[in-house]
């Protein structure tokens, strides 16, 4: 898959969960908007949460364990450069890599991804996370 590719089908999608990772909890309106994109997107809770686990968690995760990292607010721009460089190379061994670390990469943002996902299950009319 091709840069372009990444970002026409992922892009949205990921600016929309990056908040998840920011220094602060996400406001209702972020997570309506998250529950929003994410209907768009029309993947299933375990898809999503391999979105979460392997395609952003990486990137973002560096993010929070940076003393000068960008926590507060993102630059979206460097931000899809980050992420669609990460995801070129998310095949074999660092796929395998990334799913065996994922549960430290996530730690952080854990709480807040079940809260979206108890939301996004409401919103599917779908029983619990």
């Amino acid at each position: 898959m091709d840069a372009q590719t990444l970002v026409d089908e992922r892009g949205e999608l990921w600016l929309a969960l990056a908040p998840l990772w920011l220094e602060r909890e996400p406001r209702e309106t972020d997570y309506a908007r998250m529950v929003e994109v994410i209907q768009r997107h029309d993947l299933t809770l375990h898809e999503l949460e391999w979105v979460f686990r392997l395609e952003l968690a990486p990137v973002l995760a560096r993010h929070q364990m940076s003393v000068a990292g960008e926590w507060r607010r993102f630059d979206d721009h460097k931000l899809m450069r980050q992420l669609v460089a990460h995801n070129l190379r998310l095949t074999g061994w660092r796929r395998k890599s990334w799913a065996l670390f994922s549960g430290l990469t996530t730690m952080m943002a854990r709480h807040r991804w079940s809260e979206l996902m108890e939301r996004v299950a409401v919103a599917r009319g779908e029983t619990g996370y």
